[in-house]
């Protein structure tokens, strides 16, 4: 912030507006727990990437590269996202322990997700999870 720099610092903010809107919601406010504190984070990189996404389909460059740039300050505060090949080992080792376990097809879509989102944690988008897995369970 000191360094005058108008995009980081409207980006953390905007973020910490976020943060302090989550603590004060519900019927009292509470103190965030550093995990909850992650998951406002990680909501308002992925609201980044859709705003770019729909941006970028609407021919308007300039919002789409506000967006990114936003994101990619956000993106130094969020843990080191797991690579597509590691992730997708990770499923395939579930999908063997649910086929072992008598679950296949959709049945285990529910539990496979269980397991590798307990395994990641932070370092992979669910709905990248939810994916791979229905694309490997067929």
């Amino acid at each position: 912030m000191k360094s005058r720099n108008e995009v980081e610092t409207s980006t953390l903010r905007l973020t910490l507006a976020a943060i302090m809107n989550a603590e004060v919601a519900g019927a009292e406010a509470t103190k965030l727990t550093d995990e909850q504190a992650l998951a406002v984070v990680m909501a308002e990189a992925k609201k980044r990437v859709e705003s770019a996404d729909i941006y970028k389909g609407a021919g308007r460059h300039d919002a789409e590269a506000a967006e990114r740039a936003e994101l990619a300050v956000l993106e130094r505060y969020l843990p080191a996202q797991i690579s597509d090949s590691d992730l997708e080992r990770l499923v395939d080792e579930q999908v063997a322990e649910a086929a072992t376990q008598g679950l296949s097809g959709p049945k285990a879509m529910g539990a496979v997700v269980k397991a590798v989102r307990a395994k990641v944690g932070a370092g992979a988008d669910g709905a990248k999870i939810a994916n791979l897995v229905k694309s490997k369970l067929g």
